[in-house]
């Protein structure tokens, strides 16, 4: 495998079934059998031939990185439709944030899989030092390009005043997502009166730090 064929999958729509089909199959194994699973196994599971998973993803390490990073974003992928698509277009940009912030915390909340994954990735860390190393080289723009495009929009359009959309992107995790992860890890879970005060409050808190500054 060379590293021209690593650096550009193939693509089109045929190609990106595929990638979305060895995807999931991937998370599917991973989830059920861990880290170990042959890349063999994982082409089977997603009908394809094992030299198709490497043309896509060149190593097993960069296909569990795909398959991490897609379990984060499915959430917020749900929102972007109605939410986030159109934050740059809403009149009122805090009621239109904190709808699309309710949407995306509840479906993290509810999305069990992810939960699952996080554990996956701690318990695998130990014997696989290079997945922190394969995650850490996708800035959190590359991990959540919906939420980083809304930004920028509205940093363009003038109604958002970001100087650093990679650290906007990791506040605004942290005010929202963040917070259940943790609470998740352990066990527990936060009640659905402090989630909604949580989330309302820290849509204002965003957009207080961010408004611009002649506002």
């Amino acid at each position: 495998m060379s590293a021209e064929t690593a650096k550009r999958p193939p693509s089109g729509p045929r190609a990106q079934r595929k990638r979305q089909a060895i995807v999931q199959a991937a998370q599917e194994l991973f989830l059920r059998e861990g880290f170990g699973v042959g890349m063999d196994a994982i082409a089977a599971a997603a009908g394809v031939s094992k030299v198709t998973v490497y043309n896509h993803f060149g190593s097993k390490e960069a296909l569990f990185t795909a398959v991490i990073t897609g379990a984060l974003d499915a959430p917020l992928g749900d929102a972007t439709p109605t939410a986030l698509t159109s934050l740059a277009e809403a009149d009122d940009l805090r009621a239109a944030l904190t709808e699309a912030a309710h949407s995306w915390v509840q479906a993290v909340r509810d999305d069990h899989d992810v939960r699952a994954l996080r554990t996956l990735v701690a318990a695998e860390l130990h014997r696989f030092p290079e997945l922190g190393t394969a995650w850490k080289q996708h800035s959190p723009e590359g991990h959540h390009p919906a939420l980083a495009g809304a930004l920028r929009a509205l940093t363009e359009q003038g109604r958002l005043d970001i100087p650093d959309l990679e650290a906007a992107i990791i506040q605004l995790y942290a005010l929202l997502v963040y917070p259940h992860l943790v609470f998740s890890s352990y066990g527990t879970t936060l009640d659905e009166d402090l989630t909604d005060r949580l989330t309302t409050s820290g849509v204002d808190m965003f957009l207080s730090h961010y408004a611009p500054r002649d506002a």
